[in-house]
């Protein structure tokens, strides 16, 4: 169930060739999307681990946003809609229907199998297509420095999705 959640975003020999713009976009509406997951968690849970984990996706997310934007405005670059940004997008309003369809310990179990696998996610789209399709080191450094970040993000949710099953 939970590959219903992950973003359809295929890396290899064929990744989408993405401007320095065009990746800060990418990278500023996965923070972005990430936050309203964890914000429709905050008005449908009950469950206090659930609501811990969102308010953490929400701070360290808008975080990242603000760590960003500074970067871009220093670099004087204005981040650049692409597919990639789209495609995220158009996948996240999907999830965020799901999401909301869903109520009490069924809607924990999808939020936090949506965490995961979103998460999973967006650490490969960083690793295999974003940092290698950045040119400049400031953003490539920014991109390297938040994947430890979401790689505790993914752990914490993996945390959460075990304690929700009782393995």
């Amino acid at each position: 169930m939970a590959s219903m959640f992950a973003p359809p975003i295929v890396f290899a020999q064929n990744n989408p060739k993405l401007t320095d713009a065009e990746v800060a976009s990418v990278a500023v509406v996965a923070n972005q999307i990430d936050i309203s997951y964890a914000e429709i968690a905050k008005k449908k849970s009950k469950d206090a681990e659930i609501l811990k984990f969102a308010d953490t996706m929400i701070n360290d997310h808008n975080a990242v946003i603000g760590q960003a934007a500074a970067l871009v405005k220093k670099l004087g670059v204005t981040p650049k809609d692409n597919a990639v940004s789209q495609q995220l997008l158009s996948d996240a309003e999907k999830t965020k229907k799901v999401l909301n369809s869903k109520s009490g310990k069924a809607f924990d179990k999808a939020y936090t199998d949506n965490e995961v696998a979103y998460h999973k996610a967006v650490i490969g789209a960083i690793e295999n297509l974003l940092i290698p399709e950045t040119d400049n080191p400031e953003l490539k450094e920014l991109l390297t420095n938040v994947v430890p970040a979401l790689k505790t993000h993914l752990g914490h949710a993996e945390m959460v999705q075990k304690m929700l099953t009782g393995n």
